[in-house]
């Protein structure tokens, strides 16, 4: 059986969902990832934060508002989902 405190190692795939996550853990977690996924080459990903009230949205947005390396960032309108922001990253 897992320990439930025990870290979770993400896959970097380009692909963040942060169903599993606490709001408190958002600010760090997604400027983490985001450098994870440009060591990897990774410039094109998509973060899943779900539609609920749309307040871990607004977090993710004011998260990738002030990071350097966010060229871009939508939600909706060619993500396929209301419920994922796509991000373009500077190579």
């Amino acid at each position: 059986m897992e320990n439930p405190e025990e870290p979770y190692e993400l896959p970097i795939d380009g692909v963040l969902d942060l169903h599993f996550f606490k709001p408190s853990e958002v600010k760090e977690l997604v400027p983490d990832y985001i450098e994870a996924c440009r060591k990897k080459g990774i410039y094109n990903i998509r973060i899943i934060h779900g539609k609920g009230t749309g307040t871990l949205k607004r977090l993710v947005h004011s998260v990738l508002e002030k990071h350097p390396d966010v060229l871009k960032f939508y939600a909706g309108v060619g993500t396929g989902n209301w419920g994922a922001t796509s991000v373009d990253l500077r190579q």
